[in-house]
């Protein structure tokens, strides 16, 4: 802890805007991963579910089932299920229609850690700048003549930040590229529950429910 401390004093004023750089995209990286856990939803197992209800039509407990869910699958499917009784066409721009206005919940913040991921480097690159003209500014100040003990703090300041600036934008860039993929992932999750609403609803059937079965169960699709 010291010696971190002392790190942050040697690499100048820039160090210290790195450090609340570092803790934000922590703590938006950790919020976001908690939330999209907390979203995630075993698909195959809700439409089994949702299909046995829907083709006994027990409409009420399929509504309740899609409540219970919650998250943005759960919402879409809920979507479906209050306006069942309109056209199919009608039912699949309401379920498109929902899924949309979930995507900015999911994006929430990740635009946030992008700008920070690349404010990182920048921040380093300002920490760097700022050791040079101290170097510079010691050598025009003593007569265009320096000791190396003179230049190497400047010297130092300026790798300590611009090391501490990648080492930031790095986590930052590998936390955004995972966070996005989870949120594709989860609208793809929602377009493939909407669809299948649609035909659950219209057809009693489930377009993939011989892939959502259990291994070696018979599916009834009457």
């Amino acid at each position: 802890m010291r010696g971190m401390l002392e790190l942050m004093q040697k690499g100048g004023p820039a160090m210290w805007v790195i450090l609340v750089v570092s803790i934000l995209g922590v703590a938006i990286f950790l919020e976001r991963l908690i939330y999209l856990h907390r979203v995630q939803l075993n698909v195959g197992k809700f439409l089994l579910g949702l299909g046995n209800l829907v083709r006994d039509e027990r409409y009420e407990e399929a509504r309740q089932q899609c409540t219970f869910a919650g998250g943005p699958v759960g919402r879409v499917a809920l979507s479906a299920m209050q306006a069942r009784d309109r056209s199919r066409a009608e039912l699949r721009d309401i379920v498109q229609e929902a899924g949309q206005l979930e995507v900015p919940n999911l994006e929430r913040h990740i635009p946030m850690l992008t700008a920070l991921a690349y404010t990182a480097p920048l921040l380093g690159l300002l920490g760097t700048v700022l050791g040079l003209l101290e170097a510079f500014y010691l050598i025009s100040t003593q007569g265009g003549y320096a000791t190396v003990a003179d230049l190497s703090g400047a010297v130092f300041q300026s790798l300590i930040a611009a090391a501490a600036g990648l080492a930031v934008a790095i986590p930052a860039f590998v936390g955004v590229s995972y966070l996005s993929a989870r949120v594709q992932d989860t609208i793809h999750d929602m377009e493939r529950v909407g669809i299948e609403m649609v035909n659950l609803l219209k057809n009693r059937t489930l377009l993939t429910a011989e892939l959502l079965a259990p291994e070696g169960e018979p599916v009834d699709n009457a």
